[in-house]
């Protein structure tokens, strides 16, 4: 046996090859048809909230629905003019109204989901049911109680009126609370105790920079909310100056009936309110692709 001989390798199993397996994933035509339809569903109204919205108030009855015009400039220009610009007060309000009380409500909702996530205390699971049982009640039922309890105090027709049943939100609350138990382990906060840290510095520079993602959510759907209520601001405002948009708009619905130019306003309105939610949408949704990278190097 020569040198050479020892030292070949010994020639591996057949067997024993790697193989490289690819996965395909199968498509499915059932559920893609399902998601168009809902895509359809959804985007439509918008499409002809759009169309309409270039349309004068002659065309809007008479010519094909979604059959676009050239009038959505003066549209705009007319519907600011509308009583020294009063439409662009209601949208101020509104983003006063969604921006104050959303920021209002996700520090309410950290705090308290935080507490009830990792401390324990005499009480936690039926206050925790309690704030279940709150997301089941619609807010609609609650609006002349909140109306009532501010009337008292002198509250009603002011920024107030709207701001504070706003700051308490029960399924934001839930939110924070699961996602506070899901992102921020308990060895971290022991850890940070362990080195001194006060429970206020640990709640607001660990625990928050790890429930950021949570909390976008949260004031997402605190501010969408906010900012598409009609009852709360329409029971408790008299001033049309306070009005959000969706109560001056309703307003300028009503007077359709006998100024039909007004449909044109209230279309054009309806089209320059969504705006700012689509914008809102896309600038944080990138806090959604970190949150979603982040459960996948978890798991």
């Amino acid at each position: 046996m020569t040198a050479s001989t020892l030292a070949r390798p010994a020639a591996r199993p057949a067997d024993l090859k790697p193989t490289v397996r690819f996965r395909t994933e199968r498509r499915s035509p059932l559920a893609t048809g399902v998601l168009l339809l809902g895509a359809v569903y959804c985007l439509l109204p918008v499409v002809w909230v759009l169309v309409a919205a270039t349309k004068n108030s002659a065309e809007l009855f008479s010519t094909f629905t979604f059959a676009p015009s050239t009038h959505l400039w003066s549209n705009i220009q007319e519907l600011s003019a509308y009583r020294g610009g009063l439409f662009w007060r209601w949208m101020a309000n509104t983003a006063l109204y969604a921006g104050v009380g959303g920021l209002l409500s996700v520090t309410v909702s950290a705090m308290a989901g935080y507490g009830l996530a990792k401390f324990q205390f005499v009480g936690k699971k039926a206050t925790f049911n309690i704030i279940l049982a709150g997301v089941l009640v619609p807010g609609v039922i609650l609006a002349i109680p909140q109306y009532l309890l501010l009337a008292e105090v002198g509250l009603t027709n002011t920024y107030w009126s709207v701001l504070l049943p706003s700051v308490i939100s029960p399924y934001g609350i839930y939110l924070a609370r699961i996602y506070a138990a899901a992102s921020v382990p308990d060895d971290v906060i022991e850890a940070a105790r362990t080195d001194g840290a006060k429970e206020w510095r640990i709640f607001t520079q660990i625990a928050t920079p790890m429930m950021i993602p949570g909390l976008v959510t949260v004031f997402l759907f605190q501010f969408v909310a906010i900012w598409n209520n009609f009852m709360l601001p329409y029971i408790m405002l008299g001033d049309d100056k306070l009005f959000p948009i969706t109560v001056g708009l309703s307003g300028l619905l009503n007077q359709g009936a006998t100024q039909p130019a007004m449909y044109t306003a209230v279309i054009t309105g309806a089209l320059l309110s969504i705006l700012p939610l689509v914008a809102l949408f896309l600038t944080l949704q990138r806090y959604w692709q970190v949150d979603l990278a982040a459960g996948a190097v978890k798991a």
